[in-house]
Formats: structure tokens, sequence, C-alpha cells
């Protein structure tokens, strides 16, 4: 028996220890915002939150993460404490149209999140480095701005960016 805690909630997984974190979120949990893509940590379309970090679940075994607590695009939200009001990056995707087919989006959503929440005010090179996910549809202009937006707010003193503000 694995013991999680996610989105808030200790869930009880009679599951092997070593199942990535990827299929007991999906499979396990029906938690199907976090996606499937490379299966080899490389596209980010799987990142979570694991203790506020960034986390490639796809490569990520539930042994790793029994201790942590885990955000999953679902409680991105409802952890912010508004009445599942959006947090600022998803109200900025959704303000700069940045979806496409969307596939990836909620992963770059959680690394955008996990990026801002520890350095409000990053500059080119640290998004660059932060957020290595990878869009096939090839939205990184519309990304970009929203990014960009985001900065600006934080900059101004506008709207919260961290896990746990909201706009």
């Amino acid at each position: 028996m694995i013991e999680l805690n996610v989105n808030g909630n200790t869930r009880q997984l009679d599951i092997e220890s070593e199942m990535p974190l990827l299929w007991a979120l999906r499979n396990e949990l029906g938690l199907t915002g976090t996606k499937f893509g490379c299966g080899i940590a490389a596209c980010g379309a799987c990142t979570v939150h694991v203790d506020g970090q960034p986390v490639r679940s796809c490569m990520t075994p539930v042994s790793a993460v029994r201790n942590s607590q885990i955000t999953t695009i679902e409680g991105l939200a409802a952890n912010a404490g508004v009445n599942n009001t959006l947090t600022a990056v998803q109200q900025a995707w959704i303000n700069h149209q940045v979806p496409q087919c969307g596939y990836c989006q909620s992963g770059m959503i959680m690394a955008v999140s996990a990026m801002l929440a520890e350095n409000p005010n990053p500059d080119a090179e640290t998004i660059e480095r932060s957020v290595s996910n990878v869009c096939r549809c090839g939205t990184y202009p519309r990304v970009s701005k929203a990014i960009q937006t985001l900065v600006a707010d934080n900059a101004s003193g506008n709207a919260g960016t961290a896990e746990g503000e909201t706009v």
C-alpha cells in the first residue's frame, strides 16, 4: 500500500512502489489533466509539482514522493484557496489564447507556475532554463507573451503568480 498526498488529499493506493507517478495519477486516481507525452521526461506534458517543484511524473516512481505534497493541474486552482478561482498563470493562458491543441499545456502551466512562485521576476535565461516543455503546435510566441505579461504584472504589483495566489 502506498500513501500519497495529492492536491491536499491523502490517498491509499494498492500499487507497486516503482509505478511512475503519472500512471498512479491518471489510472488510479482519475486525474487525467497530467498527460503522457514522451515517457522519457523530455517533453514536460507530465509535469506536476512535488513540494512546489516541477517534476516530470512519467519517470518519477511513487516511492520517491511518498512523503511529499503533490499538486496536479486539477489541484492548482483548488490549492489557491479561493473557490477554485484560476491562478494568474491559468488566467494568462486564457487571456493570451495560448493553447492550440492544448495537450501539453497543463504541463507548461505547472512549469511556469513553479518558476514564478520561486522567482516572480525571472530574466529570459531563467525562463528558458525553467520552462523546457515541448509544444508540438508551436505556441511558444503566445507562451512567451503570457509569461512576459505575468512578469510585468509582478514587477508592478498587479497580480499574484505563485501557486497559492490568484488573480
